[in-house]
């Protein structure tokens, strides 16, 4: 829980102090008012990075630097720095300064912004992104690991540019071979993610939804878990002069989706809005129950405008969840959402 935040040179602020509630906090104010910009720095002081845009683009325009230091119930100082020359980000954990958040640093987040209701109907990438990004949440080195996978992947599609016809033999391999153990890793953990959450999901989608549709997820890959690394491998060996035509690697987890299942059919292809949306829901408040189970702490919820997008049906039930958990919600109307919880509510006004 974080008891208070003061930004400084941060986005749109200069500087400015927040004092926060443990229960919901509403962020209310007109557009363009700063209402995302303070969820984002919630979510830098809990986790050292943005869901937006890259570390020099937080720091207030013409400033040389930003600086965020929160407190949390027990009175634990945390703070990061941001300074443009030399490009660095740091931090401090009760006064002890690191260089880099390990896992066991940082708090659980859970953010639903309106793009996240695009999520079963946006592209596979939108999809990858959620699992990797919970994925780095609950499973330590998975991030260091999605780190080494893309430079890697980056440096095999430089090198099939440069290659021609008659000068690629053997110049691949290495990169196949850590491409493809790397692959291997990530694959294993999202389809293991996604066998968790199949454990909950199709009766959550039904306590929200009250119907009887069967919602499954699936991980689409066209590998078998068992041997991944060698049929990667394979695949990227027997693919490489295609590979080397469109100068882009072809095959590997870069590539591969999430598929939600409505009564065996695409939810995609089949599901309504209102389903499509309560689909989401479920994967959101399912990530804010994975999250306390694996970490043993409550992770901060964070709704970015998404109660203006949510239908009365569906901010209720949201609103059923949110009782053990901090809360902050951004809304330019604060009445709308304030009806939905007690007279409790802390609202701050921009």
């Amino acid at each position: 829980m974080i008891t208070n935040l003061h930004l400084q040179n941060f986005r749109s602020y200069e500087d400015r102090v927040f004092n926060f509630r443990s229960g919901v906090n509403i962020v209310a104010g007109p557009n363009a008012s700063g209402k995302t910009n303070l969820l984002e720095a919630v979510l830098v002081i809990a986790t050292g990075s943005s869901y937006r845009v890259k570390d020099a683009d937080l720091i207030a325009r013409d400033q040389p630097w930003a600086r965020l230091d929160s407190r949390d119930q027990k009175g634990l100082l945390r703070t990061v720095k941001i300074i443009t020359e030399p490009a660095a980000k740091s931090y401090e954990l009760a006064g002890k300064p690191t260089k880099r958040l390990l896992l066991k640093d940082t708090l659980p987040v859970v953010l639903f912004e309106p793009n996240h209701l695009q999520l079963l109907t946006g592209s596979p990438e939108r999809r990858r992104n959620y699992l990797d990004e919970l994925l780095a949440q609950i499973e330590p080195g998975y991030a260091t690991t999605l780190r080494q996978y893309k430079r890697t992947l980056a440096q095999r599609n430089s090198l099939l540019k440069q290659l021609t016809s008659s000068s690629s033999d053997g110049q691949l391999f290495a990169w196949d071979i850590r491409l493809s153990e790397l692959g291997g890793k990530i694959a294993r953990s999202r389809a293991q993610l996604v066998d968790t959450l199949n454990n909950d999901v199709p009766q959550l989608y039904g306590e929200l939804s009250h119907a009887k549709t069967a919602v499954l997820l699936r991980y689409e890959t066209a590998l078998s878990m068992d041997s991944y690394e060698t049929q990667m491998l394979k695949k990227l060996e027997t693919s490489q002069a295609l590979d080397q035509v469109r100068g882009f690697t072809g095959a590997g987890p870069h590539r591969e989706d999430l598929a939600v299942l409505f009564d065996d059919q695409i939810a995609s292809e089949t599901a309504s809005r209102g389903e499509t949306r309560t689909a989401v829901l479920t994967l959101k408040i399912l990530e804010l129950r994975l999250l306390q189970a694996v970490r043993d702490e409550a992770p901060l919820l964070l709704l970015d405008d998404v109660f203006s997008e949510l239908d009365s049906e569906r901010r209720k039930a949201l609103t059923s969840y949110l009782k053990d958990y901090q809360t902050f919600i951004t809304t330019t109307d604060a009445d709308v959402a304030a009806q939905h919880f007690t007279a409790s509510a802390n609202i701050i006004k921009l």
